[in-house]
């Protein structure tokens, strides 16, 4: 997975996650977030690449059963 895509697919995650049962928000949390190392200086947190290339591909893919209309 490029940067690009790891942007693109947080992009399009962020208008959504409002939306978001709590469950589903920490499912997804549990596929990024690999570790998270906190100290005076800020926090460090360090993200799974497969997690984030499998909610790239889950957003880029309609769900099942989505119907779309034609234009």
């Amino acid at each position: 997975m490029t940067a690009d895509e790891a942007r693109l697919a947080l992009e399009r995650l962020d208008p959504l996650w409002e939306e978001l049962f709590p469950a589903e928000q920490a499912r997804i949390i549990r596929l990024l977030v690999d570790r998270v190392d906190i100290d005076a200086g800020g926090a460090d947190v360090r993200l799974k690449l497969e997690g984030l290339a499998n909610l790239a591909g889950d957003l880029a893919t309609p769900p099942a059963g989505s119907v779309r209309a034609a234009a």
